[in-house]
């Protein structure tokens, strides 16, 4: 294997994979990335068997030569090593050629390393996926999606399961909902080609960061194909295998409320200026609380306190305030990841009572939904 590349156009490709190496895997081929040159390009697959993702960069972009090929062929070479030093190579233009025994020679300007790579027939392949289980989400659309709803999973391995985010496709509508058990955000979308029955997956909060990472800001549709095992996604040049969670995610349905007793509605940004203003004292006690009080006259007082250090109140005028005064105390993290993933919307906040679960949406739009359990403080 013989070529010259273009040295920016490789580095992106690599910036993609290397989302998918892990240095701990159990399998040593793994920490290493295959490069598969065709007359088409160059394909790159990483992965560490519970990801996998695979970029192509093309011979030719908008008429512009990025690779030169001298000879077709595939070598697997050291992930981390590989990619430092591509990235410290001292010319635009880099030259890799592959010899007998897999050693690999790597050239730029005066500077050339020799490295020794692994066959690539070693390698595993790729997981077959049936394309009938298909459909498409746009990128901004998918990045909106991930946005909105990762942060709300699990930490703990202590269920799984919770650690990924339920994808729900039913009746042409695609739920997502992700759950820690304290908060839970989903969001809905209609889908524009929807496919026959009902499909729920678990798919793990990192491969959908590092999908959202890896679209960027693309506007282009990615596909995505589902299995009972595994999910792709699909956009012009970069595949993104994930893995399934296994166990069954517990029917959040149940814990979202259809009644209220209180409706505020005021400016999300307001409010996420004054939490993070309270909770720099709140952060300081190991909670993190703030509380929030109702008052006349269509206020809401944003109060927080620590023994050691104070106390801070603020008052902001809302819109509207129906039904019920009430106060509750939450976590301000929680409250601003939630009020963070509404976007700076005149939002809607919907209680029942001090100790039940209180719910944010947009004002004007319902296709989002955060739930959050309150803090007793007393």
């Amino acid at each position: 294997m013989k070529f010259e590349i273009m040295r920016h156009r490789l580095l992106e490709g690599l910036n993609d994979v290397m989302k998918a190496v892990s240095s701990k895997t159990t399998i040593p081929i793994l920490t290493g990335i295959k490069l598969e040159l065709t007359e088409e390009g160059l394909k790159l697959t990483g992965s560490d068997s519970d990801i996998t993702i695979q970029t192509f960069i093309k011979a030719e972009e908008n008429g512009d030569q990025v690779i030169r090929i001298i000879e077709e062929g595939s070598i697997v070479v050291q992930a981390r090593m590989f990619n430092e030093i591509v990235r410290k190579l001292p010319t635009s233009d880099v030259e890799i050629e592959v010899i007998e025994n897999n050693h690999t020679h790597i050239r730029s300007g005066k500077s050339k390393f020799h490295l020794i790579g692994l066959d690539a027939s070693e390698y595993p392949l790729l997981p077959e996926i049936q394309e009938d289980r298909q459909f498409v989400v746009q990128a901004d659309s998918l990045k909106s999606i991930v946005r909105e709803t990762v942060f709300a999973v699990s930490t703990s391995e202590n269920r799984p399961v919770l650690t990924g985010v339920l994808w729900k496709v039913n009746d042409g509508e695609l739920t997502c909902v992700a759950t820690d058990s304290h908060r839970l955000a989903r969001r809905k979308i209609v889908l524009e080609q929807p496919i026959e029955g009902e499909h729920n997956i678990v798919i793990p909060g990192k491969s959908l960061n590092d999908l959202s990472k890896i679209i960027g800001d693309s506007t282009q549709p990615v596909y995505i194909a589902i299995t009972d095992q595994q999910v792709l996604f699909k956009t012009e040049d970069v595949l993104l295998y994930s893995r399934l969670l296994e166990g069954n995610y517990p029917d959040t349905s149940r814990l979202i409320p259809n009644e209220f007793k209180t409706t505020v509605t005021m400016n999300g940004k307001a409010l996420f200026q004054a939490i993070d203003r309270a909770s720099l004292l709140a952060r300081e006690e190991r909670n993190n609380i703030v509380r929030l009080s109702l008052l006349e006259g269509n206020f809401v007082e944003i109060s927080s306190s620590s023994p050691e250090i104070g106390e801070v109140e603020e008052e902001i005028q809302t819109n509207s305030i129906e039904g019920e005064q009430l106060k509750i105390s939450f976590s301000a993290k929680y409250m601003m990841d939630a009020l963070r993933a509404l976007d700076g919307q005149d939002i809607k906040i919907q209680l029942i009572g001090p100790m039940r679960p209180f719910i944010l949406q947009s004002a004007m739009d319902d296709t989002i939904l955060q739930l959050i359990v309150p803090v007793r403080t007393y």
